[in-house]
């Protein structure tokens, strides 16, 4: 099982730009399908966004779509989250996860279908 760590949080003003990182080792990751979920306080943990193993499918949650891109790089073992027009309604955890799978172009939305996730990241966006 691979080992997920985000880093790239932080406080932030409203209106800026973030780009989280997740490191993965321990496994093979071009295996995973990956997605970034958040976390914020007293809410339940929602899907950001997602992508397939060979990167070639993507998909996002409406909240963030055209404003958050997910990356990956198979060959650095890595998933980025670039995240512009900032809003207080991002501040959040975010958690990086991974869903081992068979299927190249996959995209997974639910926390259920994945079972490797990172320890988080908070990001904390000033209005």
């Amino acid at each position: 099982q691979v080992q997920l760590v985000e880093s790239g949080g932080g406080l932030v003003q409203a209106g800026d730009s973030l780009r989280l990182t997740c490191a993965a080792s321990g496994g093979s990751f071009s295996a995973y399908g990956m997605a970034w979920f958040r976390q914020a306080p007293g809410k339940e943990r929602e899907f950001v966004a997602a992508i397939s193993r060979s990167a070639g499918s993507t998909n996002y949650a409406d909240s963030v779509k055209g404003r958050f891109t997910i990356s990956r790089d198979n060959a650095k073992n890595t998933v980025w989250l670039q995240m512009n027009s900032l809003n207080a309604e991002d501040t959040a955890v975010y958690y990086c996860a991974g869903s081992y799978t068979h299927n190249v172009r996959s995209v997974y939305s639910r926390p259920t279908d994945y079972d490797s996730w990172g320890q988080g990241t908070q990001l904390t966006v000033s209005s």
